[in-house]
């Protein structure tokens, strides 16, 4: 009788038992309690490194729709000022990331060894590699910055209106670089609080500063859409400071001492050999981005308006599957440091099936709720039209998609950069470019024929991914 009568408090205690440890895990994953990564349970070990990194990224998301928002004041001039610039630092972008991807893995590797020391001359070699390149591209940019935005196709109003603030962006690119990076050395070394904290005070110190500088409010001189881009490299300045300041005080795991920033060419080698090929990576991916677009303007604007607004949706979309993709490279490269394969391969398969659950959830909701949606950006029945039909094609592969994310970054994060590299140039320059042409140029699909054609090749990237990682030589890197 009593096991009777006790079951159903038992059952009763057992959920809300499951809440206060769900919300005790979310509570450290946001302060940043340390973990080891190569002991702690996968599940947690994955929520306290994916929490962090998405709130980082929805900010980020935040910041960008805000700064639009601002410079949309100035007129048509100023907005295309920013994106023609934004263009241009998309390269930086590639060049940023792939620098990153580079100094992540390493870090991971020597942190999953326990050699600390090692992965903080990592950490600063990949610091000083980042800044030798951004000044480069910084003295270039900054000089050339007119007749860079000519060549992008700017017209001479365009120029005059922009081309201080493409000459400000271009030229402080070093702070844009550098955040990028040292968040990299946060996420490897198992700190991804650390790596939110630090971008969360930028990107908010830049959105009070846009309008300021901007409109010329309060003490603040009135610089016009030049304000846009000294609010943004005060903020990201600031962000990196506070980054290096995490460093030298040993708040991250890892410790950054003066004597470790001379040039170590065995480390320095080491980090370029896995960032060349995933900065080829990135431009392979962004470049057929471009190419995407390119197709679509050929159906003049409306297609193309409809397709960025559901882009912009589904970026969104994408966030948990992003953070769940850079927690699991953290993990598979403390754990090849630790030598313990398997356990990164359990890490790499629950992210994918955790990100296919939440993905497979947000397209439903997007197949039934797409036209609400999209009409929240958009009135005109046509762009209205293309959004809603983008957004119900590319949400019927989103399980395929969350596999597909994961384990390319997992190559990443086990230094092998070379496969996912390899996947991207067959899936999106040798099958989705000429396959987006064909479909809508050849057949009577018109645009709809470009979002099958994304839809399809993310999915087949997804099964290349998954059938190439199953083999199991990403193991074998050596980093």
């Amino acid at each position: 009788m009593s096991h009777t009568t006790s079951s159903p408090m038992i059952a009763e205690t057992q959920p809300a038992q499951r809440l206060v440890q769900a919300w005790h895990v979310l509570r450290d994953a946001v302060r940043g309690a340390p973990m080891d990564l190569t002991s702690a349970p996968i599940g947690k070990a994955l929520v306290t490194l994916a929490v962090p990194m998405i709130m980082e990224m929805i900010m980020e998301s935040i910041f960008a729709v805000v700064d639009v928002f601002w410079v949309a004041h100035l007129g048509a001039a100023a907005v295309a000022a920013v994106g023609l610039t934004e263009s241009m630092m998309m390269i930086l972008y590639a060049i940023a990331m792939g620098v990153s991807i580079g100094v992540m893995a390493l870090v991971a590797r020597r942190v999953g060894e326990n050699n600390l020391e090692a992965a903080g001359r990592t950490a600063a070699q990949g610091i000083v590699l980042g800044l030798v390149i951004a000044t480069a591209i910084g003295i270039t940019g900054a000089t050339l910055a007119p007749q860079l935005m000519r060549m992008m196709g700017a017209d001479d109003g365009v120029v005059a209106t922009g081309g201080s603030f493409a000459r400000v962006m271009l030229g402080c690119n070093a702070s844009v670089f550098l955040l990028f990076l040292i968040n990299a050395v946060f996420r490897g070394a198992g700190d991804p609080a650390l790596a939110m904290r630090a971008l969360w005070f930028g990107n908010i110190l830049n959105i009070l500063l846009g309008p300021c500088f901007i409109f010329g409010f309060g003490p603040f001189p009135a610089l016009g859409v030049t304000g846009a881009a000294v609010a943004t490299s005060i903020g990201r300045g600031a962000a990196v400071v506070y980054q290096l300041t995490m460093l030298a005080r040993g708040k991250s795991r890892i410790t950054i001492a003066r004597t470790y920033f001379g040039i170590d060419l065995r480390v320095m080698a080491g980090v370029l050999r896995i960032a060349s090929s995933a900065t080829f990576q990135m431009l392979v991916i962004m470049t057929s981005y471009v190419g995407v677009m390119r197709i679509l303007a050929s159906f003049g604007s409306k297609p193309l308006a409809g397709y960025t607004i559901g882009f912009r949706i589904l970026m969104f979309a994408m966030l948990p599957a992003s953070g769940l993709a850079n927690a699991a490279a953290t993990l598979v490269g403390q754990n090849l440091g630790a030598a313990r394969p398997d356990r990164a391969e359990q890490s790499v398969w629950r992210a994918c099936l955790t990100g296919a659950a939440c993905l497979t959830a947000i397209g439903i909701f997007f197949i039934a709720s797409a036209r609400l949606l999209v009409a929240q950006f958009t009135d005109d029945p046509d762009v209205l039209g293309h959004g809603v039909t983008y957004l119900r094609i590319v949400s019927l592969g989103f399980p395929f998609y969350a596999f597909g994310m994961v384990v390319m970054q997992a190559f990443n994060g086990a230094g092998d950069t070379r496969t996912p590299t390899l996947i991207n140039l067959v899936v999106f320059w040798a099958l989705q470019l000429p396959l987006a042409w064909l479909l809508s140029h050849r057949t009577d699909l018109g645009p709809s024929g470009v979002y099958i054609a994304l839809a399809a090749s993310f999915s087949v990237f997804a099964t290349i991914g998954v059938v190439l990682f199953r083999r199991g030589r990403w193991k074998l890197t050596r980093v």
